[in-house]
C-alpha cells in the first residue's frame, strides 16, 4: 500500500494551520477571507494535509483551569541574526504552541508550550531546536501556580 508523499509545509499552510489552531469551526469561506485566498484554496489545502497525514484533525481548547493533566512549559528561544520572522512563522505550525511572545533582552522569543506527556514534551523540544535560525533556547516546566 503506498503512503502519500510527506507534506512540507509553506507559509500558506502555516497560516491556515495557525488560524485553524485559533477556531478550529471556522467556516472555510472565512478562512479563505483572512489568508486573502480563494475558498478552493483552503480547502484543497486542508484535504491534502488530511490526505497526507500533515494534518491529523482537529481539536477543543479547554480553559487554563479544567485542563489539569496537561504539561505546561514555557520555552525561552534566542534567535540567530534576523531571522525571528522564519522562525515565528515555524513556530506557529505546531500544535503544541498556546502562545508565543518577541521580548527584550538575552531571549527573542518565549513559547507557552502545552503537551500531554513528556514523550511529547521531549519531541516538540526536538522540534522546536531544529527550526533554522534558533540559535539556543531554556525551557522549565511549570509546576504549580501560586
Amino acid at each position: 500500500m503506498n503512503q502519500p508523499a510527506k507534506h512540507i509545509f509553506d507559509d500558506l499552510d502555516r497560516t491556515l494551520i495557525s488560524l485553524l489552531r485559533q477556531d478550529g469551526r471556522a467556516p472555510v469561506s472565512k478562512l479563505a477571507q483572512i489568508m486573502g485566498v480563494s475558498r478552493a484554496t483552503v480547502q484543497s489545502r486542508m484535504d491534502r494535509m488530511l490526505e497526507t497525514g500533515a494534518l491529523v484533525g482537529f481539536t477543543a481548547r479547554v480553559r487554563d483551569d479544567y485542563d489539569q493533566s496537561a504539561i505546561h512549559a514555557v520555552m525561552m528561544i534566542e534567535v540567530m541574526g534576523k531571522n525571528t520572522s522564519q522562525v515565528i512563522r515555524r513556530l506557529r505550525g505546531l500544535r503544541e504552541l498556546h502562545m508565543l511572545h518577541t521580548t527584550s533582552g538575552k531571549w527573542d522569543l518565549v513559547a507557552d508550550l502545552r503537551v500531554e506527556t513528556l514523550q511529547d514534551f521531549d519531541r516538540v523540544l526536538r522540534e522546536v531546536r531544529l527550526i533554522d535560525g534558533v540559535m539556543n533556547s531554556e525551557t522549565s516546566i511549570l509546576l504549580s501556580s501560586v
